[in-house]
């Protein structure tokens, strides 16, 4: 186990440029970011490893927009990058009823799904050929008690919707909030079946094989931009500006 020290929620692939370690008695506690305990653990701590395991995370990581800024995720796609899979493991809190949502899933128990899931994951998914297609897989389970059923899993896509909002609250602030949330809390769920936050809505565990390396494609727009680059009036301008007082 290669872990922050303290709660680095949202904080994507921040970077540290050097970190203290120290030992815990399950393994070590880094000061830094999640992306820091990977590069560490499999450049220094612990570098003979075959999957990176990050999480579990007390929270969701569902939708397209999150990924980037989830810490969590982060340190699997930071993995990718070292080319040793990775899944990224976290649990979805409803956050309904009287209790806050942070307060919630407070025993071990309430994380058996995720660990379930994991586990099954780790002892099949190599020789199952998944990692010869997917670079690492985010796992977002359901809160249960251990006592439970196991919940079906369901191959998934991110949520492609976003509603973050913004507004002015005095003093020179503008408070940000995640409008998704809310509208998940009053039961409106605006994702269609096979996305993410779909499945773990309904009761299963998302599971979605994604790649770490941002995807480009053939333009023909930007070649023909490109072709024209610089444009003539460009060339004009700077001949002019190079000599401007020739006496």
């Amino acid at each position: 186990m290669v872990a922050p020290a303290s709660d680095q929620s949202a904080v994507g692939r921040k970077l540290s440029n050097d970190v203290t370690v120290s030992e815990h008695e399950i393994g070590y506690a880094v000061e830094g970011t999640p992306a820091d305990c990977v590069i560490a653990g499999l450049e220094v701590l612990t570098p003979e490893v075959d999957m990176v395991v990050a999480g579990c995370n007390k929270g969701a990581n569902i939708g397209a927009y999150v990924l980037g800024r989830s810490g969590t995720v982060s340190a699997a796609v930071e993995s990718a990058f070292f080319d040793v899979p990775a899944i990224a493991v976290s649990m979805y809190i409803p956050g309904d009823g009287d209790l806050p949502w942070h307060e919630q899933a407070s025993s071990p128990s309430a994380f058996a799904e995720a660990t379930r899931a994991t586990r099954f994951l780790i002892d099949t998914a190599f020789d199952a050929g998944v990692f010869e297609q997917a670079e690492y897989l985010n796992l977002n389970a359901p809160s249960v008690s251990a006592t439970d059923g196991a919940a079906p899993i369901e191959i998934t896509r991110p949520s492609m919707f976003h509603d973050m909002g913004a507004e002015p609250s005095g003093d020179s602030r503008v408070t940000i909030h995640d409008r998704v949330w809310e509208r998940m809390r009053a039961g409106d769920i605006p994702d269609p079946q096979g996305t993410d936050r779909r499945a773990v809505v309904n009761g299963s565990i998302s599971v979605s094989p994604l790649t770490a390396p941002h995807s480009t494609e053939h333009h023909e727009s930007l070649d023909a931009l490109a072709a024209a680059y610089p444009p003539s009036n460009l060339n004009s301008n700077s001949n002019s500006n190079s000599n401007p007082n020739p006496n």
